[in-house]
């Protein structure tokens, strides 16, 4: 009787633990765009500036993409403005004395593979619009801009030495439901 009743323990925590790594993996839709900021380096200067460089382009975004309804408006709208946050990075760099290049890229862009609180965010090339800081060899903070998951809480988070992401939804599900 106790083999049977491990076996169906045993069964009922595999399937508990695949469906669980199928509803994870599929946080991020199919249809989406990403939207990343890479620092020059890992320094506090470099890493200071990628945080100062995303608030301001995550909340042109939000101005400019807030009230779109589809992925297409979504791209138009990123399309059409892609000199205006060229501009916007370039005066904030100059502003703030930072002396490197930067290279803005939207279109189908590679993130690597990451695991981040349990989930696993697969390698590819995903649509997005990517901010790359000097050598882009830092790390980088990205999120979800379509569907809105990272416009909607634009507030700063706890910055970590890992790449950070923010899920505002999950954040949702997280704070009331755990």
């Amino acid at each position: 009787m106790k083999k049977y009743i491990l076996l169906i323990l045993s069964l009922l925590t595999i399937f508990v633990l695949y469906k669980q790594v199928s509803a994870e993996e599929s946080i991020i839709p199919d249809e989406a765009i990403r939207f990343r900021v890479i620092a020059n380096s890992n320094s506090v200067y470099d890493q200071n500036v990628k945080i100062q460089v995303r608030n301001m382009v995550q909340n042109k975004l939000l101005e400019l993409t807030g009230k779109s309804t589809d992925i297409e408006e979504t791209r138009q709208v990123i399309k059409r403005n892609i000199d205006v946050i060229d501009n916007m990075v370039g005066q904030k760099l100059k502003e703030i004395n930072y002396d490197s290049k930067y290279k803005i890229k939207y279109g189908y862009n590679y993130f690597p593979k990451k695991k981040y609180k349990g989930i696993t965010y697969k390698e590819g090339n995903y649509e997005s619009l990517v901010i790359e800081l000097g050598d882009a060899k830092g790390n980088n903070w990205w999120c979800v801009l379509f569907p809105p998951l990272c416009l909607l809480e634009s507030e700063e988070n706890q910055e970590s030495s890992d790449t950070e992401y923010t899920f505002f939804v999950k954040e949702l599900v997280d704070k009331y439901f755990k």
